[in-house]
């Protein structure tokens, strides 16, 4: 195979030198159509050898409207919250660092609190009242149904119950702001207990723990000081802007891929929100991409380059991509067949790509024939023309 390539090497130059040696005027005007770009020397490939060429025509596409633009990653907002404390004190022990996965209900730091004992002392009080007005109520049932209590002690024994009842409510309802447990809430209804004045503050939902925001020993404010910010990496936000002219192409729905130049990843997303202001500096507006990311390798204020897949179509003139060459001055042409073994270089305008195939905005007609493979050779003849090897 190497011989072989090298056989095809050897021919493509040798033939390109004596092709240097013609000048263009004597080719006729018919051989080509009429080139979009400047055209360097003519090159001809023995018969033998075009086998080992890959030709492909100019064609037309259809091809969904895409809008490229850059954007941000960041948290997703619906999946992100900060842990806050509902009472005050001390923390006594912090159970999580940063990086660490909880589920929901699982404990974060534990805070020594006044708050939390007079809550449980409240309602251990309030049980005792409802257990006490509970025994007097059926005692004064028993007592009216013979006949031995009047109606008003009967009905004022159901009030003092109910307002028992009314009073424990109101403390279990405390201890549940607080985030109590319902094994903690029965332990504090063991009146041989201690209580305790210590609170675990749990994780409200689950996530990663992305920021620690306290320090051992620091005191809490209650409902003031966050402690930790939590979020579900597994889908972020990617926060990109778009101009003007290209909002009738993006909707919300849309598909899009982003791309970062430190992973060979492609990352899928789609379209959730497009603002409703234009930013008076950059004349954008901010288009939210939420983004699958599962492998967590998409971390808050990473760059990206995003490729949004609009719904509306266009008919654009395709190439294969492998027929894309770049000169010295990293401008792209193509090698364009204008006859039979007989090849010429056409400087193109390129625009996007989909699949293996690249749009040719200005420089080639439909129905042109280019080199897709082997067309490097080409460029090395027209590069060292008088090298022999």
């Amino acid at each position: 195979m190497k011989s072989l390539l090298l056989t095809l090497l050897s021919a493509v130059c040798l033939s390109a030198c004596s092709s240097a040696a013609r000048p263009d005027s004597a080719e006729p005007a018919s051989s080509s159509p009429t080139p979009a770009g400047p055209a360097a020397g003519y090159f001809s490939v023995p018969a033998e050898q075009l086998p080992h060429l890959k030709l492909a025509t100019v064609t037309k596409g259809a091809w969904l409207a895409t809008v490229r633009t850059t954007g941000t990653v960041d948290w997703d907002s619906d999946a992100t919250t900060q842990a806050i404390s509902q009472v005050s004190g001390p923390i006594t022990r912090i159970a999580v660092d940063t990086g660490t996965r909880v589920k929901a209900g699982d404990p974060l730091l534990y805070v020594a609190s006044a708050d939390i004992s007079n809550a449980m002392s409240t309602y251990r009080k309030a049980k005792n009242r409802l257990d006490l007005a509970r025994r007097s109520l059926d005692r004064s049932k028993d007592l009216f149904e013979h006949k031995a209590l009047s109606a008003r002690d009967m009905e004022s024994a159901q009030a003092d119950y109910n307002d028992a009842a009314t009073d424990l409510q109101s403390a279990l309802q405390t201890l549940r702001v607080f985030g109590v447990t319902p094994d903690d809430i029965a332990q504090a209804e063991q009146q041989d207990q201690a209580i305790r004045p210590e609170l675990v503050m749990r994780a409200p939902i689950a996530g990663t723990v992305v920021q620690k925001l306290v320090l051992p020993s620091q005191f809490i404010q209650a409902g003031a000081t966050a402690a930790f910010v939590i979020s579900n990496t597994s889908t972020v936000w990617v926060q990109g802007h778009i101009y003007d002219k290209d909002l009738t192409t993006v909707h919300v729905g849309d598909t899009a891929e982003e791309r970062s130049a430190s992973f060979p990843q492609v990352f899928h997303g789609v379209v959730a929100y497009i603002g409703d202001l234009i930013d008076p500096a950059t004349r954008t507006t901010p288009v939210r991409i939420v983004t699958q990311n599962t492998d967590g390798l998409l971390k808050k204020d990473l760059f990206v380059d995003v490729v949004i897949h609009g719904r509306a179509t266009r008919e654009v003139l395709v190439v294969p991509t492998a027929a894309v060459l770049y000169d010295e001055q990293n401008l792209p042409f193509v090698y364009v067949q204008v006859s039979p073994g007989r090849f010429a270089q056409r400087t193109v305008t390129i625009g996007g790509q989909q699949d293996d195939t690249t749009e040719v905005v200005t420089g080639l007609k439909e129905g042109e024939v280019v080199v897709s493979q082997g067309s490097v050779f080409l460029q090395f003849a027209n590069t060292y023309p008088g090298d022999p090897s």
